[in-house]
């Protein structure tokens, strides 16, 4: 594994599948598009889910970044 940085790994998984976590319990899949230095994240073909399971298609979707309580590959 070569990423040293929290950004590194957020630029290795632009363009593809991610699970995002959300404070309040919330989860969102979907491609990541971008990011910024605030770790504000911009979610494509976004998914709602609970308990893993689908709630509701979003589409394009912009995570605040103050929100994000964690960032994971996804298949």
């Amino acid at each position: 594994m070569t990423e040293k940085r929290p950004f590194d790994v957020l630029n290795n998984a632009l363009n593809k599948n991610v699970l995002v976590k959300l404070k309040g319990d919330v989860e969102i899949r979907g491609l990541l598009a971008s990011f910024d230095v605030h770790m504000n994240l911009v979610i494509e073909e976004g998914e709602e889910l609970k308990a893993g399971e689908l709630k509701r298609k979003l589409g394009t979707v912009l995570l605040r970044g103050d929100t994000v309580v964690f960032v994971s590959p996804a298949e």
